[in-house]
């Protein structure tokens, strides 16, 4: 059987992997759904938490639009340069070192693939940082038969928070008979709902205002392409 090939960046981010015994990375049946939504975002602004060695970030490059941005935050300041240097040609990409709301600054986003810090530690900070009808993607959920969704006996909290939370629509998709991940586009303003959505957040904004889309500070811009920033947090 023949394998489907993967993006090139995919590839060489496969090996900082290797060589840095990071198991962490995202499987090719979300690379292939990060790509595809990516690629409906051509001029937009896309976000990662937890880069790893950089392979969830190059299946998303590999759906970059010409004028697309790309943000991803990682903790490990040597996973974050390695990955850096996958994308040192490419300005379009920022690789930032830290906590993961050193993403804030740049939303809000368009597509946010929350793969580290934040997915389960400030769930609504998370969701605060979608613009209106942006694309939150959430992997590494085992498959539930039930509902409310279970996991090893319990209620799965998380899952549930996102599945059901008032400004998302949101559903699970199977990626593999043993895993699948949540899809949820943010609601615009008086969406079918009528649902109000919470007031109050860990960011200090009220859920539903997006907070303003900020430039990169040239101070903390490192070579070819990347930001490089200090703090703690992330994947």
């Amino acid at each position: 059987m023949v394998e489907r090939a993967v993006p090139a960046r995919v590839a060489a981010a496969e090996r900082v992997a290797a060589e840095r015994g990071f198991g962490k990375s995202c499987i090719p049946e979300v690379g292939r759904l990060l790509r595809t939504v990516a690629a409906a975002k051509p001029d937009g602004v896309i976000a990662e938490s937890g880069t790893g060695a950089g392979v969830g970030t190059a299946w998303l490059h590999s759906g970059l639009g010409p004028d697309a941005r790309l943000f991803t935050v990682e903790r490990d300041e040597e996973l974050a340069r390695r990955a850096a240097g996958v994308f040192a040609d490419d300005e379009r990409v920022s690789v930032l070192t830290g906590d993961w709301r050193l993403l804030e600054v740049h939303a809000p986003f368009d597509l946010f693939f929350c793969d580290g810090g934040g997915k389960r530690d400030d769930p609504q900070g998370v969701v605060d940082l979608l613009a209106p009808g942006g694309v939150l993607i959430l992997d590494d959920f085992t498959p539930s038969r039930h509902w409310p969704p279970r996991f090893e006996g319990e209620v799965d909290e998380l899952r549930l928070l996102y599945l059901t939370h008032p400004a998302l629509d949101a559903t699970e998709v199977l990626t593999t008979p043993t895993s699948s991940v949540i899809v949820a586009a943010r609601r615009h303003r008086g969406s079918r709902t009528g649902r109000p959505w919470p007031s109050g957040t860990a960011t200090g904004r009220s859920a539903g205002q997006p907070v303003e889309r900020g430039a990169i500070d040239p101070s903390r811009r490192g070579t070819s392409g990347t930001v490089a920033a200090t703090g703690v947090g992330g994947r």
